[in-house]
């Protein structure tokens, strides 16, 4: 008996590697010697899919971050985000990915990123990955 993750996906589910960072356009943060804030942005419309399946995943991705010399142009990111749309990836791995790719375009102070995703199967999940570090 075989089980469903060795049957072929009816339809392309595209490979994390197709995500560019890059995308994301950075600005110089000017108050950086007056003082730290703390940055939260929300994206309540992330949607990405499951990996064995190809069903589509939704979810709210949180990022919360202290700038250090840069902070993120939010149309880009949105663009960012959006890459994901058609990619198979866990939910745990989307979500370290994202903070590797804006720790790696940011260097900030720290930054958390939380992945709020939609029940399946009656089970919701929340995953958060932090990075502390920065100058």
């Amino acid at each position: 008996m075989s089980s469903s993750s060795d049957q072929p996906l009816p339809y392309p589910v595209e490979k994390p590697d197709i995500v560019r960072p890059e995308r994301i356009d950075v600005i110089a943060y000017q108050y950086r010697t007056k003082r730290d804030i703390d940055i939260v942005i929300r994206q309540p419309e992330f949607t990405s899919v499951c990996p064995m399946t190809g069903l589509p995943d939704f979810g709210t991705i949180v990022i919360k971050y202290q700038p250090n010399d840069l902070i993120v142009e939010l149309k880009s990111l949105k663009y960012y985000l959006l890459q994901y749309r058609h990619v198979g990836i866990f939910y745990e791995h989307v979500v370290n990915r994202i903070l590797e790719d804006l720790v790696g375009r940011l260097d900030p102070k720290r930054m958390e990123i939380i992945g709020e995703f939609s029940a399946r199967g009656g089970i919701t999940s929340t995953i958060s990955a932090v990075y502390e570090g920065g100058k």
